[in-house]
């Protein structure tokens, strides 16, 4: 089953809170883009698309017709929000920061149910909380190019030996405080499954999977387990 991972076109490219406008437009005119993600000390703040720009003072679609409903709602308060994404040149006020994300081990089948049911057109992959990529529609529909083959005996295999290899490393570190997780492997997809203990220990067993030959990506289902204070 192909994942995010397989389609995803590298984040090459992003722009920061105090970028403007201008530096978006140009952005995703030079590259050829429609969407670029917003990053502030690292962390994903938000992302704008050309959705995002269509309604501008600088082309003059800036005026936005609201039904007298809505008004009667939101009062005054959205026909000034609407205001400020036509006319400020920040890219903090017109950037949309309810962002939807995957990981790199998302289904194509998942990542496609997300499309259509939040009605958006591109999804940013991260990787620790970081962003390592975008997939948008064009991406998906070069997945059908790389769509894969029944699974061969030996891909099974490999799964087996991926399984072991990790399992293995992982009783060889003195960090890992005690076995409150397992693994499992799918075409290359490693997933957690169970508990742990500390924020370091689960990056460590992600990077210790990630060194394994034949791991295509992380998946980790592990929820913090509680240990009584005194006790670590």
């Amino acid at each position: 089953m192909l994942i995010a991972k397989d389609i995803m076109s590298p984040s090459a490219v992003s722009v920061g809170l105090d970028s403007t406008v201008a530096d978006v437009a140009d952005i995703l005119v030079s590259h050829k883009i429609s969407g670029v993600p917003v990053i502030d000390r690292g962390v994903l703040c938000g992302i704008v698309s050309e959705g995002d720009l269509l309604r501008r003072m600088e082309i003059g679609t800036d005026r936005h017709f609201r039904p007298w409903w809505l008004r009667l709602f939101k009062g005054n308060a959205i026909l000034a929000a609407d205001y400020i994404k036509a006319h400020s040149v920040h890219v903090c006020d017109v950037m949309t920061s309810d962002v939807v994300t995957v990981t790199e081990a998302t289904t194509v089948v998942d990542i496609i149910d997300l499309l259509e049911r939040k009605g958006i057109r591109r999804v940013p992959v991260l990787r620790n909380g970081q962003v390592v990529g975008i997939v948008c529609r064009a991406d998906l529909v070069k997945a059908i190019l790389v769509a894969e083959t029944p699974p061969h005996p030996a891909e099974m295999n490999d799964d087996n030996r991926i399984r072991a290899e990790i399992q293995a490393a992982l009783r060889s570190e003195s960090w890992l405080s005690e076995e409150n997780s397992t693994v499992t492997v799918h075409n290359g997809i490693v997933t957690f499954w169970g508990a742990y203990i500390t924020d370091e220990e689960r990056k460590a067993s992600h990077i210790l999977a990630e060194n394994i030959a034949g791991v295509r990506a992380i998946d980790d289902h592990r929820t913090p387990l509680a240990i009584p204070y005194g006790m670590m």
